[in-house]
């Protein structure tokens, strides 16, 4: 029997190197009116410095669906693990966020 492919199917690679990930606590969002920038950065303790460790650019509807499907799987997550607890300042306060332009939480 012949497998007919969807045609929306999308085949989807991932190289080994991309596999491992990249571990990020704190994310820095800024957006344009065409765009939006996800700044993903480690912070470690008693370190002034902290390094940026991946940016991901998108477009307005692109953020919004990456909203809407972060939404659906930490409700699922939530609904099977118990509510996330968050403190009321992720950072500590210890960085004060200066980059310039509009700036988002995450």
């Amino acid at each position: 029997m012949e497998e007919q492919q969807n045609e929306n199917q999308i085949n989807i690679e991932l190289s080994e190197e991309v596999a491992e990930g990249v571990y990020a606590n704190l994310a820095i969002i800024t957006h344009s009116s065409s765009e939006f920038v996800l700044d993903f950065i480690r912070v470690m303790p008693g370190i002034p410095k902290a390094k940026v460790k991946s940016r991901v650019i998108l477009t307005p509807e692109h953020a919004k669906r990456l909203l809407t499907a972060l939404e659906d799987n930490i409700e699922k997550f939530e609904a099977v693990n118990g509510r996330i607890k968050i403190g009321n300042d992720p950072t500590g306060g210890a960085f004060p966020i200066t980059f310039g332009g509009p700036i988002g939480q995450a």
